[in-house]
């Protein structure tokens, strides 16, 4: 299974820090958040990782090159001419790169112990997201589950991790062009076609340079 880190965006909540440093390559304990997903990736198996850059996106090809140094094989889906394309258009644009049926996609801008699943299997379903419990910046959550099934309900809802697996199926007929992922997945949702698991190990959302000071106050 090939693997993709949404690796994009401005970062307009970690300002200043972003405006000169891609969030990306924003350091945990000394090491680049991006370096953390990369070196965990590939000690689980990933042999392949799609990128998607735009904002100081040379930056980040330039500090991570080729993958060889973790032993992947990294390549980059380039939105520097259209602009960041948001998560799901990301995807979208990122499609003739991943030439697969089915692959996992993380955020670049979380840290977190989760095992990747190489042999994930989606089943019928469209998508597999990996809910937490709600930290303190998203008390009400993004969505319930009931059963290892994702639903829409606004009650007992879990807090989307930004780790998912996903069908190819789930972007068939949508264009190329910025778009947020949540709408596309609610209507999966909706149609009974998202699973979903909740993981309790340790996740951080590194969302603004105050999250990022608190996980480098703590041990990892």
């Amino acid at each position: 299974m090939k693997a993709m880190i949404l690796a994009a965006g401005r970062g307009e909540r970690m300002r200043p820090l972003s405006d000169k440093t891609p969030k990306p390559l924003l350091k945990v304990h000394g090491k680049s958040l991006i370096v953390w997903h990369i070196e965990r990736l590939a000690s689980l198996g990933f042999s392949e990782i799609i990128i998607n850059i735009d904002h100081l996106g040379d930056m980040i090809e330039k500090s991570l090159g080729d993958g060889s140094e973790w032993g992947v094989n990294l390549l980059y889906s380039d939105e520097r001419q259209s602009g960041a394309l948001e998560s799901a258009g990301g995807i979208i644009n990122a499609l003739p790169l991943i030439e697969s049926e089915m692959f996992l996609v993380v955020n670049s801008d979380i840290w977190c112990d989760y095992e990747f699943e190489t042999g994930f299997n989606l089943r019928d379903d469209l998508a597999h997201l990996i809910l937490v419990p709600n930290p303190k910046h998203n008390p009400d959550g993004d969505f319930a589950l009931y059963k290892n099934r994702v639903s829409n309900d606004t009650k007992r809802r879990f807090t989307f991790s930004g780790i998912g697996y996903y069908s190819a199926k789930l972007f068939e007929g949508l264009q190329n062009q910025k778009m947020p992922l949540a709408p596309p997945l609610r209507e999966a949702v909706e149609k009974g076609k998202v699973g979903g698991s909740l993981y309790d190990g340790r996740w951080y959302d590194i969302g603004t340079p105050q999250r990022l000071k608190e996980i480098n106050a703590t041990s990892v």
